[in-house]
């Protein structure tokens, strides 16, 4: 029965991804100088959870097939966090609803252009979305005017915050949300549809499936929850900057493909999000140990992708 079960877990896509997070954890506690494996923990964590949260939206359009691919992200989270904190001003209450709503009404926003531009003018996702991610920017910069508006103090309180069990309040919230996601991928209609669609799009359209639809729901989904981690993290660094996604579009690619989902669509993997989440962070601490800089860091990143896709591609040959 155990034996069974070790060789079930192996064989699983999100297997070897916790292990590997382990390893950079005890990697990196080792070579902490304090704070010891809880503040660890805690740090990976609460920052990890803004890796999941674009990772997930991220993970959705990537099983749609090759070629899908969400490059508006950074962009999305700058231009939600700008227009959300300054419509809150700082006030709580009321106005915290409204700048959550406003933030993701701006991601559902978000969605649907990229998707139209996909849709209506043919042109390719990465360079729609590439290419819609510079007009994002820029109405972040003309609504931003170089000010930095802080969020209310019950926001950046809670999102620094740990209320349960300590764990950061930040990672109940991507916790919750991950099981969403999990269910909707794994217990519902939608989630076979973006899988038959990632599959064979062709098969998937003569099957009945409503293939367009079902791709602007990923694309809206990926957007809000870009919309979402964007407001979040403004609220947890103290205002909203124009460069605060900048590091979330390969990272949300990287935690994809290193937790376990196909990069040539048709198979999500929601645990191994985390685990690629955690794995990130992990890896960009012990490289801070090392006082090694941003570029060392980026060249990582890409190696380990590349490393990944190629060992990926190995198995299926």
């Amino acid at each position: 029965m155990t034996m069974t079960m070790t060789m079930t877990l192996h064989k699983a896509p999100w297997f070897w991804a916790w292990v590997a997070a382990l390893a950079a954890f005890l990697a990196t506690w080792s070579l902490s100088t304090g704070g010891g494996g809880a503040a660890l923990a805690v740090a990976a964590l609460t920052f990890g959870s803004f890796s999941v949260l674009t990772g997930l939206g991220q993970m959705l359009v990537i099983t749609l097939g090759p070629g899908n691919t969400d490059l508006s992200i950074p962009a999305t989270m700058t231009l939600a966090a700008t227009l959300s904190l300054k419509l809150m001003a700082g006030a709580g209450g009321i106005w915290i609803a409204a700048g959550l709503v406003a933030a993701l009404a701006i991601g559902a926003g978000v969605g649907v252009v990229n998707f139209a531009l996909i849709r209506l003018l043919r042109i390719p996702p990465i360079i729609a979305t590439l290419s819609a991610s510079f007009l994002y920017q820029s109405l972040a910069i003309w609504s931003n005017r170089g000010l930095r508006i802080k969020p209310p103090a019950a926001l950046a309180e809670f999102t620094t915050g740990r209320a349960l069990l300590g764990v950061p309040n930040l990672a109940w919230v991507a916790l919750a949300i991950s099981i969403v996601f999990w269910v909707l991928l794994n217990r519902s209609g939608f989630g076979r549809r973006v899988s038959a669609i990632g599959q064979n799009p062709r098969a998937a359209r003569l099957a009945g499936v409503p293939v367009a639809r079902t791709s602007a729901a990923t694309y809206v989904i990926s957007a809000v929850m870009a919309a979402l981690a964007g407001f979040l993290l403004a609220c947890f660094s103290g205002g909203a900057a124009l460069n605060m996604g900048a590091e979330f579009l390969l990272m949300s690619i990287a935690v994809t493909v290193i937790g376990g989902s196909s990069i040539a669509g048709g198979n999500s993997n929601v645990p191994g999000i985390w685990a690629g989440a955690l794995f990130m962070y992990l890896i960009v601490s012990m490289l801070n140990s090392y006082g090694l800089g941003a570029g060392v860091r980026l060249l990582s990143t890409g190696i380990i992708i590349i490393a990944i896709v190629a060992v990926a591609s190995g198995r299926k040959g």
